[in-house]
């Protein structure tokens, strides 16, 4: 049924969205109490990013990403966006706690996630500390190219390029972990 799901959300199939909902919804819960700053705002969010699915389940591709990959990447882009918006929370504050809030391998999140969380972060250790520390704030902070310019205090071509790299280093890690398990 992996992959199924949102082509039927696309044609408004109730069942389907609650199937979802189901599925997804720990995991979406998870991002976003992690990127919001109450339980309440986190409510609020996880209500909208359902909705968005809904509204552009027909934006799928399973050529593209993976079911999980499209409600996440939704789910993170409404986070970014919600951050940006509101932008309660001053910078600094953010930032000093950043080491406290990035998963670690124990957390529940790996168990929410399984084994690809847990190839992920093996594929995260291995990059250099910069692209690790950039990547880091990007997904699990929402922060801009520019914010981590100014919080790393190195140029933005700089930051981009460390981004950049890490995400094409971890995507090969995570393909070349994948396709030796056997799995295409």
């Amino acid at each position: 049924m992996l992959n199924d799901l949102l082509p039927l959300i696309a044609r408004g199939d109730n069942g389907a969205m609650e199937e979802c909902i189901h599925l997804y919804g720990d995991l979406v819960w998870s991002l976003a109490r992690r990127m919001s700053s109450s339980s309440t705002d986190a409510e609020d969010i996880v209500q909208e990013i359902f909705l968005d699915i809904w509204k552009n389940a027909s934006r799928f591709d399973k050529e593209v990403a993976s079911e999980k990959t499209f409600v996440m990447m939704l789910a993170r882009r409404r986070l970014i966006d919600r951050r940006r918006k509101s932008d309660r929370t001053p910078k600094s504050q953010l930032l000093d706690e950043s080491s406290k809030n990035v998963p670690q391998e124990n957390d529940l999140d790996r168990l929410e996630l399984g084994d690809e969380f847990a190839r992920a972060t093996q594929c995260l250790d291995a990059l250099q500390s910069e692209q690790q520390r950039a990547l880091e704030l990007a997904i699990y902070h929402g922060l801009s190219h520019k914010q981590i310019s100014d919080h790393e205090n190195a140029p933005l071509g700089t930051v981009k390029a460390w981004i950049r790299r890490g995400m094409i280093q971890l995507r090969d890690c995570m393909n070349v972990q994948t396709l030796s398990k056997g799995a295409f």
